[in-house]
């Protein structure tokens, strides 16, 4: 029975010794402790001794990086599939390059999913101010509600961005904590606190002003930013009223007349003013000819010359 959060050496260990007493995967019930006690491993259950006379199994280190982001998944079918793919790894060592084995394109969908998920945490997370305000260091807290174990492997991304302030990220998968000198993990489940503070308006000002209306695209805004995660989001309000309202005041945009020019344009407009105009030499004169030759191609040695070398000399010689 493994606990589950994303645990790499939990995994590894318990598939070690496994593999090192020879059982095969179709042996093997994996199972999380958060499910039925009569579902649970009991002590007889565990990998017996591993059998000395058997050689070691050894991965490639593709496999190490993709089981450590796959545990992450919330599948309880990723203990199985990893085991699968670290057995079969013995027979061939390519495996993993082979994009149509079903294993392998399972894993490394579920990676993908994962990967995806902490970028949205990275995204979405809005830290609300709770407590009084210390003259040292200010006080937040935040909830997200992940799709999978992925607290522990985005918490650094918040340690990095936000050291000047204390700060609590809330899951129902765990949560994770910093006070300026240490960064605490915890895979308890968090219950939804009652969160709301002056930014949230500012949220919501901030998305209505860069909301355009000329670029809507509906679908490619719900894949970016998915309904799942507009109830802990404030501007999300908005949205539903932007989308309805985006149709029509596309149509005002259009059927209104040219405003004032904005200011950069009327300086753009003077600095073109002010460029010296060089006069152009009359036609027939040798300083036109000097101009046509600089900028001459017609014949095939323009190609790979630098410049014209112009003849000196009186224009009227005797």
């Amino acid at each position: 029975m493994l606990a589950g959060r994303g645990d790499l050496a939990e995994w590894r260990d318990a598939a070690r010794a496994f593999a090192a007493a020879g059982i095969s995967p179709e042996e093997i019930d994996w199972r999380e402790k958060d499910e039925e006690a009569d579902l649970a491993f009991q002590r007889d259950a565990m990998p017996p001794a591993p059998i000395m006379a058997r050689k070691p199994m050894t991965v490639p280190t593709a496999f190490i990086d993709l089981a450590e982001t796959v545990l992450c998944h919330s599948d309880p079918v990723r203990f199985s599939l990893l085991y699968r793919l670290l057995w079969r790894l013995q027979l061939d060592r390519q495996l993993l390059e082979v994009a149509s084995d079903e294993d392998v394109v399972r894993a490394r969908l579920m990676a993908k999913n994962v990967r995806r998920d902490a970028h949205k945490m990275t995204a979405f997370v809005r830290f609300k101010e709770v407590g009084a305000v210390s003259a040292d260091r200010r006080k937040f807290l935040a909830w997200f509600e992940p799709d999978h174990h992925i607290v522990r492997r985005t918490a650094p991304f918040f340690q990095r961005r936000f050291t000047d302030m204390d700060w609590l990220i809330a899951t129902p998968k765990g949560s994770a904590a910093w006070d300026g000198e240490r960064l605490m993990l915890n895979d308890a489940p968090c219950e939804k606190p009652n969160l709301t503070d002056a930014t949230d308006e500012l949220w919501r000002t901030y998305y209505a002003s860069i909301f355009n209306p000329a670029r809507l695209k509906l679908k490619a805004m719900q894949s970016e930013m998915p309904k799942k995660y507009w109830k802990n989001l404030p501007e999300a309000d908005l949205i539903p009223g932007l989308i309805a309202s985006a149709e029509r005041k596309v149509r005002a945009m259009a059927a209104r007349e040219a405003t004032q020019s904005l200011p950069f344009h009327d300086r753009l407009q003077e600095a073109a003013r002010n460029i010296p105009v060089v006069p152009e030499a009359p036609a027939g004169t040798l300083e036109a000819l000097r101009a046509d030759a600089a900028v001459c191609t017609r014949c095939p040695l323009h190609a790979t010359a630098t410049q014209t070398v112009f003849g000196r000399g009186h224009a009227m010689p005797r």
